[in-house]
């Protein structure tokens, strides 16, 4: 058999990072915000995008990538357009946010 190679131990002075979020999670966020600041149901923006609870509940929470067509129908049930929310996302606040 083989010989087992181990990682080398990470220094004290180097912490682990965490990583940098991913697109779904930030966009995610921001309709998640968007929605509370509205003070609107899960169930209310769900219906008028023409998604289901679950569906919705999945992308807030950055577990679905939805398609771009998708995406538009839930910012458009927010009375956002795609640009608005993708430029929302990717602002320092919202990056600082996912931290």
């Amino acid at each position: 058999m083989g010989e087992i190679v181990r990682f080398p131990e990470r220094a004290a002075d180097h912490p682990v990072e965490a990583p940098e979020p991913l697109w779904r999670e930030l966009v995610g966020r921001e309709l998640h915000r968007e929605r509370k600041e509205r003070g609107e149901r899960l169930l209310d923006v769900a219906h008028r995008a023409g998604v289901s609870m679950q569906y919705l509940s999945e992308v807030e929470r950055g577990l679905k990538d939805p398609s771009s067509e998708m995406l538009q129908a839930i910012a458009g049930a927010l009375e956002l357009d795609v640009r608005e929310l993708a430029s929302r996302a990717s602002r320092p606040k919202a990056l600082a946010l996912a931290a």
